[in-house]
């Protein structure tokens, strides 16, 4: 039987090592899930309206779409749309990266319904679970800033049932935006509460 105790005083500890919680059992947790586990718990995000956010979080959020949006995914559009100045955005850090973000857009802005746009996260931290965490968290900032409400996407199709997990559903026919294949989806606010 594996004793962690034993081995964490028979091994160097360095700084750069994540603290894994206590709570963690030792035997069921892979090595690579404990130190995701362990990054996560230094996730902190910030939600601001255009005109709260400084100079360096304007450029790490545009960066990071620009690096996924149009690099990353080979797309040549404009992405500074006009919409960036009526929304909130939020910003999910771990430690002092920006690791994920969306845009919050009121009704009326992009669609009848309140909208999450731009759901971006940082290439280099896929699979650590912060796409998920930077919805479930613009979910609930959409009922805390706009009131129960529906929510409307553009989501892009490979992404549909990342999507239909959170509650979302397809409304209407697919569409070519920027030569990616999107489709609209809604999550009713009985799906949330």
């Amino acid at each position: 039987m594996f004793d962690p105790e034993a081995s964490m005083k028979s091994r160097k500890v360095c700084k750069a090592d994540p603290v894994i919680p206590d709570f963690l059992d030792y035997e069921l947790y892979s090595p690579i899930l404990k130190k995701s586990i362990a990054k996560r718990m230094n996730l902190k995000h910030v939600i601001k309206a255009f005109h709260e956010l400084s100079v360096d979080e304007l450029y790490e959020l545009l960066r990071l779409r620009s690096e996924v949006f149009v690099v990353e995914q080979n797309c040549v559009f404009l992405d500074l749309d006009d919409k960036d100045q009526q929304c909130h955005h939020l910003l999910l850090y771990q430690d002092l990266d920006l690791v994920a973000y969306t845009r919050i857009v009121p009704a009326c802005v992009s669609y009848e319904e309140v909208s999450i746009g731009r759901v971006v996260s940082s290439p280099a931290h896929r699979g650590e679970g912060l796409g998920r965490k930077v919805m479930e968290l613009s979910l609930d900032y959409c009922h805390q800033l706009f009131g129960p409400c529906d929510i409307r996407i553009g989501a892009q199709t490979y992404a549909l049932a990342f999507y239909e997990s959170l509650g979302f559903q397809s409304d209407g026919e697919t569409y070519d935006e920027d030569g990616i294949e999107h489709i609209e989806m809604v999550c009713v606010k009985k799906d949330i509460y």
